[in-house]
């Protein structure tokens, strides 16, 4: 089973959260808020992305890429990649 139908809910309020945190960005942005305002709840998404980002990529590699078997290994590993570098552009 994967990690991330394990950790399900734990998930999905992250996202509904940084959902909230987007929209308190449009928010700010419809209101006419100041640029520094906006600034610092775009930095607050960003992290809370970051950070659910981490953990699933973290809970990633240790339920499928440690514990897989050395051809599978080959393959975690090129789909790991992928999506860091995805992440990273």
């Amino acid at each position: 089973m994967s990690h991330t139908i394990v950790k399900k809910e734990k998930l999905l309020n992250r996202v509904r959260r940084i959902r909230g945190q987007i929209e308190s960005v449009e928010r700010a942005l419809d209101s006419e808020e100041g640029c520094s305002i906006v600034l610092q709840r775009i930095a607050a998404a960003r992290g809370a992305m970051n950070s659910l980002m981490s953990d699933v990529l973290e809970e990633h590699v240790k339920t499928h890429v440690l514990t897989s078997k050395a051809r599978a290994n080959v393959v975690a590993a090129d789909e790991l990649i992928e999506v860091v570098r995805t992440y990273l552009k």
